[in-house]
C-alpha cells in the first residue's frame, strides 16, 4: 500500500512539474468594438443594457461619436512578458475607400485570470476612419503569434491597398 501512494504521488508531481514549464500559450478571448461620446462614454450607466443601448443609439446619430475603441480581453502563460504584445488590425470604410490601420501595444499581465487593453482611434483619426467593417486582434511574443480573433467579416472585406 505505501508502494502505491509513493507512486502516485511520484507520479502527481511530474504531472506538476510538466504543466508549469509548458511552452508559451495564450488566448484571445472577445474583443468589443465600441462607440465612445464627447465625454469619453461608451454607456450611460454600468449596466449591460444599458451599455448595449446607447451603443445603438451612438450607431444611429453618428455626429455624437467621438472616438472608437476595441477593448480586448486576452490571457497568456509560460511567456517573457518583455516581449509581450497586441496587435489589432481595423478596416474602416470612409466613402469608396476601404483603409486598414494598425494598432499595437506592449503589454503586461495586469489580472489573474484574463487581462483587458483598449485600442482607441480619436480626434482626426476618427474623423478619416469612417465606419468599422471589420477586426482583427492577434497576441504575440516577439515574432511567435500565440492568438489571434477575428470579425467572421475579416476575410470578406478585402486588403486595403
Amino acid at each position: 500500500m505505501r508502494r502505491v501512494c509513493s507512486c502516485l504521488a511520484m507520479l502527481c508531481l511530474m504531472i506538476m512539474t510538466a504543466q508549469t514549464v509548458s511552452a508559451a500559450e495564450g488566448k484571445v478571448i472577445k474583443a468589443l468594438p465600441q462607440f465612445l461620446d464627447a465625454q469619453g462614454r461608451s454607456a450611460l450607466s454600468p449596466s449591460l443594457f444599458d451599455r448595449d443601448a446607447y451603443q445603438a443609439y451612438l450607431r444611429k446619430h453618428p455626429a455624437e461619436r467621438m472616438a472608437l475603441r476595441l477593448a480586448v480581453q486576452w490571457k497568456a502563460g509560460g511567456v517573457d512578458w518583455s516581449r509581450v504584445k497586441l496587435r489589432a488590425e481595423l478596416r474602416g470604410v470612409l466613402g469608396n475607400a476601404l483603409h486598414t490601420v494598425t494598432l499595437e501595444m506592449p503589454v503586461k499581465k495586469n489580472g489573474l485570470f484574463s487581462n483587458w487593453t483598449d485600442f482607441k482611434i480619436a480626434g482626426e483619426d476618427f474623423q478619416k476612419f469612417g465606419e468599422l467593417a471589420a477586426w482583427r486582434v492577434s497576441l504575440w511574443e516577439g515574432d511567435k503569434q500565440l492568438a489571434a480573433q477575428q470579425s467572421f467579416l475579416w476575410k470578406g472585406v478585402g486588403q486595403a491597398k
